[in-house]
C-alpha cells in the first residue's frame, strides 16, 4: 500500500475540528454513535504502525496520532453529553484508553520492524488491511442512526463530513494517477466516498419528503422537532417519528395491557370465592331454620 493510501490530511487534523467544536458548542452528540469514533481512534494504531515501520516521511508518521487523539476527544464529548458522564471520567477514560492505544502501537512498530527490514512485508500488509477494515466500519454505524431517524442526519457536522469525503476523493485520484493502482488503498477510498454519499443522499431526501411539514412549521414559528413532539405528546401517529420513540410506546402499551391482564386475574379469583361463601353461608343458615 503506497503512503497516498493512508487517511487523509484534511480528515484528519481538520475535518475534525469542526465535528468537535459543534458538539462542545451545542452540548449534544445526538445522532453522532459513539462506536464511530472509537473504531477511527482503534484505526489510528494499526495506520500509525503502518506509516512508522515503513519509514514514511515524518507529517505521515504524526498523522495517524492526531486522527486517534482527535477521535477520542469527539468520544469522551459523546460519553460525557449523551451518556451523561462526568467530566472527570469521560477524560480520565479518554486519556487511559490513548495509553492503551499507544503501548499497543509501540508493540506492534516493535514487533514488525524486524520482519520488514528483512523483507518480510506481509505482517505489514495485514495491519494494513485491519486498518482498512476499521476506518470503513466507523462509517457503518451512522446508518442505524439513519434508519431510527427515517432518513434524517443530526449530530454529524457538514463540514467535517465534506472535507472527509473530499479527502478521500482526492487521495483517490492521486492512488489512479500512479504508475500502478494500489487496490487496498483503492478500495479502501471508492468505500468511503460511497458511505459518505449515502448519508448526505439520506438526509437530501429526507429534506425533500419533509418539506410540507418544515414549511407549515415554519409559518407556524416552530420547528420540524416541534411538530414531532407535539405529534408524540398528543398519542397521534406521526410518518416521521422517530423509531426508537415509536418502540418503547409500544412496549410500554403491550407491558401496561399484561399487567392490566395479570392484576385483573387475582382480582376475578377474589370475586369468585367471596359470592361461593357467601352462598355457602345462606344454605348453612337455612338448614338451621
Amino acid at each position: 500500500m503506497a503512503p497516498q493510501t493512508d487517511i487523509p490530511l484534511a480528515a484528519t487534523i481538520l475535518g475534525l475540528i469542526p465535528q468537535i467544536w459543534m458538539n462542545w458548542r451545542t452540548k449534544k452528540t445526538d445522532g453522532l454513535p459513539a462506536i464511530m469514533m472509537f473504531l477511527w481512534a482503534i484505526c489510528g494504531v494499526p495506520f500509525g504502525a503502518y506509516n512508522i515501520v515503513q519509514n514514511f516521511n515524518l507529517p505521515l508518521q504524526i498523522q495517524p496520532q492526531c486522527f486517534m487523539g482527535f477521535c477520542l476527544i469527539s468520544w469522551a464529548q459523546i460519553l460525557r453529553y449523551h451518556h451523561n458522564w462526568s467530566a472527570w471520567n469521560a477524560t480520565l477514560i479518554a486519556v487511559v484508553v490513548a495509553c492503551l492505544f499507544a503501548g499497543v502501537e509501540g508493540a506492534l512498530i516493535l514487533t514488525l520492524r524486524p520482519f520488514y527490514l528483512r523483507g518480510n512485508d506481509v505482517g505489514i500488509l495485514v495491519v494494513g488491511v485491519i486498518a482498512d477494515i476499521l476506518l470503513v466500519a466507523g462509517l457503518l454505524p451512522p446508518y442505524g442512526e439513519i434508519w431510527k431517524r427515517r432518513g434524517r442526519v443530526i449530530g454529524i457536522n457538514w463540514i467535517f463530513l465534506w472535507m472527509d469525503w473530499f479527502g478521500a476523493l482526492f487521495s483517490l485520484m492521486a492512488i489512479v494517477a500512479q504508475q500502478t493502482f494500489d487496490v487496498l488503498g483503492g478500495v479502501l477510498y471508492i468505500t468511503c466516498c460511497v458511505l459518505e454519499i449515502g448519508i448526505f443522499l439520506s438526509h437530501l431526501i429526507w429534506l425533500i419528503r419533509t418539506r410540507h411539514i418544515r414549511n407549515e412549521a415554519a409559518i407556524q414559528g416552530k420547528t420540524f422537532d416541534d411538530i414531532a413532539a407535539e405529534h408524540e405528546a398528543n398519542g397521534t401517529a406521526f410518518r416521521f417519528a422517530e423509531r426508537t420513540r415509536k418502540a418503547k410506546e409500544t412496549k410500554s402499551s403491550n407491558d401496561d395491557s399484561e399487567m392490566g391482564t395479570t392484576s385483573s386475574e387475582p382480582v376475578k379469583d377474589l370475586t369468585h370465592d367471596l359470592r361461593a361463601g357467601s352462598r355457602r353461608g345462606v344454605v348453612g343458615e337455612n338448614l338451621l331454620l
